[in-house]
C-alpha cells in the first residue's frame, strides 16, 4: 500500500491504483478499502513505523529535534458520502480539521516523519494518540498533551517545540514552562512586554533596537524569489501580564476569563529581512525558553525550517498525494490513508537526506524517469521524487517478466507512420 502513494496522484484520480505488482486495479482498490476499514488498524498501531524511523534518527543523531506544530483545513465542499464532516473556516465549507506534529532535524533542516496526526470530524478527534483529544478542545489545548507524548518517544532532552502565531497565548507559555518543554513561538508586533522595567509593545522595542544598532547581519537568505539579508537582534524580556482564556458559551456568544500568573521571562529574537535596498521586507519575533548558549542566528534559522510542516501539507494536498481528492467516506477511514500516504514521504525525505554519491545519483534517476523540470539550484524535490519512484518500481516489474530484448521489440508498436501488414 505504501508502494499504491509513491506517485504523484491526479485531481482526477478516482482511487488507489496498483502497485507495479500488482495486476489488477480492483483488486488493488478493494484491498485498500478493506484495510481502512477494519476495525482491528488502529491509528496508534499504524504510525509506530513512523515512530520507529524517528527513535533510528535519534540514535545515529546528537542534533536538535524540531518538532513543527500545526493545522491544517481538509475541504470536502461536495463529498456528501462523507457524512461525518465538520465546518471549517468563516466560509463555512466542510470537511476536517488535520492537526500534525513533523519533526524536523535541528542541523540541516531536513523533514525525517511525523510524530502525530489528529483528524477532527464533527463528533470525534481521530488520533494517533493512546487518548484521543476531545472534539470540544482547541488547537491550543491540545498542544501540551502532544509535548508530553513527544517526551515518552525517546528523543531526549533536546527537543524544542516549533509554532506559528497561532499559538502566541500568555497562558499556555506559562503551562509549557513550568512543565519543562522547550518551545519556540512567533508573536505579535503588538504584544506587550516588560523590557528593562519598561513596558512597551514588541514594534516599539524592535525600532528601540535598531536605533541602538543591536542587530547584525546573519545570512543571505531567498526571499519570494530574491534575494535578501537577514539581521539578527536578541534581548531577555519578561511577560507579566495577565493572560486570558477565551471560549464560546451556548455554541455562539464568547466569554473571556482573566488568568493571573507568574511573570516569565523569556528570550526575545528579532529576525529583520532587508531587500537589496535595505528596506525591511518581514519581521519575525520570536519567543523562547531555550537556553542561551544557543545562538540567536540558530534560532532564527530553526523558526525559519518551520516551513517544512507547509512543504508537507502542499505534498499531501496538491504537490503529490492530492488528499482532498480521496473517496473514503469517513475521517478514520482517511487518517489511516494519511498515515500510509506519509510512509510514503518518509521514504523520499530518507533519500533527500542521504549524502552519498550513489543516493545522489538514484536521486538523479528517479528525476529523470518524473520527467519533471527542475531549478538548477534545487535539483531534486518530493513530489519529482515521488512521481520518479513509482516509474523506477514499475520497470523494475517490468524486468522481472520481460527481458530487455522484448521490451526493446515492443518499440515497434511506437512507431506512427508504419502500415498495417497484418
Amino acid at each position: 500500500m505504501v508502494q499504491q502513494h509513491l506517485h504523484a496522484a491526479g485531481p482526477l484520480t478516482s482511487g488507489l491504483g496498483p502497485p507495479p505488482a500488482e495486476c489488477s486495479a480492483l483488486a488493488a482498490i478493494q484491498a485498500a478499502w478493506r484495510f481502512f476499514n477494519n476495525d482491528r488498524v488502529t491509528l496508534p498501531g499504524l504510525i509506530e513505523p513512523l515512530h520507529q524511523v524517528a527513535t533510528q534518527w535519534r540514535q545515529a543523531s546528537d542534533a536538535w529535534a524540531l518538532v513543527v506544530h500545526d493545522w491544517s483545513a481538509l475541504s470536502y465542499p461536495t463529498h456528501r458520502s462523507k457524512t461525518d464532516r465538520t465546518r471549517l473556516g468563516p466560509m463555512h465549507s466542510r470537511g476536517y480539521d488535520l492537526t500534525t506534529l513533523l519533526l524536523v532535524e535541528g542541523q540541516d533542516g531536513n523533514p525525517v516523519a511525523p510524530l502525530e496526526f489528529g483528524l477532527r470530524a464533527a463528533q470525534t478527534v481521530w488520533s494517533t494518540r493512546p487518548v484521543a483529544p476531545s472534539a470540544k478542545a482547541n488547537h491550543l489545548d491540545e498542544v501540551l498533551p502532544a509535548m508530553r507524548e513527544v517526551l515518552g518517544r525517546g528523543l531526549g532532552e533536546r527537543v524544542v517545540h516549533l509554532i506559528d502565531r497561532e499559538a502566541d497565548a500568555l497562558g499556555y507559555y506559562r503551562q509549557w514552562h513550568a512543565d519543562g518543554h522547550r518551545f519556540l513561538v512567533r508573536s505579535d508586533g503588538k504584544r506587550f512586554i516588560r523590557w528593562q522595567g519598561e513596558e512597551m509593545k514588541l514594534a516599539d522595542l524592535n525600532r528601540r533596537l535598531q536605533g541602538q544598532e543591536q542587530f547584525s547581519r546573519s545570512r543571505d537568505v531567498n526571499y519570494r524569489g530574491q534575494q535578501a539579508v537577514q539581521h539578527v537582534a536578541e534581548t531577555e524580556v519578561v511577560l507579566d501580564r495577565p493572560a486570558w482564556r477565551t471560549w464560546k458559551r451556548r455554541g455562539r456568544r464568547r466569554a473571556n476569563e482573566r488568568m493571573p500568573g507568574e511573570p516569565i521571562t523569556l528570550r526575545l529574537i528579532i529576525s529583520r529581512v532587508c531587500d537589496e535596498r535595505g528596506q525591511t521586507v518581514a519581521v519575525w519575533y520570536l519567543l523562547s525558553n531555550l537556553p542561551p548558549e544557543i545562538p540567536a542566528a540558530q534560532v532564527a534559522l530553526w523558526y525559519y525550517w518551520r516551513w517544512r510542516i507547509e512543504s508537507f501539507f502542499k505534498l499531501l494536498k496538491s504537490a503529490g498525494q492530492e488528499v482532498e481528492h480521496w473517496q473514503q467516506e469517513t475521517a478514520e477511514a482517511i487518517a489511516k490513508r494519511l498515515l500510509v500516504a506519509a510512509m510514503a514521504c518518509v521514504l523520499v525525505w530518507k533519500l533527500e537526506r542521504a549524502k552519498t554519491p550513489e543516493a545522489k545519483s538514484f536521486c538523479d534517476l528517479l528525476v529523470r524517469l518524473s520527467g519533471r523540470q527542475m531549478k538548477r539550484a534545487k535539483p531534486h524535490t518530493a513530489p519529482a521524487l515521488l512521481a520518479g519512484l513509482y516509474v523506477y518500481l514499475a520497470m523494475l516489474e517490468a524486468l522481472e517478466h520481460h527481458s530487455v530484448e522484448e521490451l526493446r521489440a515492443m518499440r515497434q508498436h511506437l512507431v506512427l507512420n508504419k502500415p498495417d501488414t497484418g
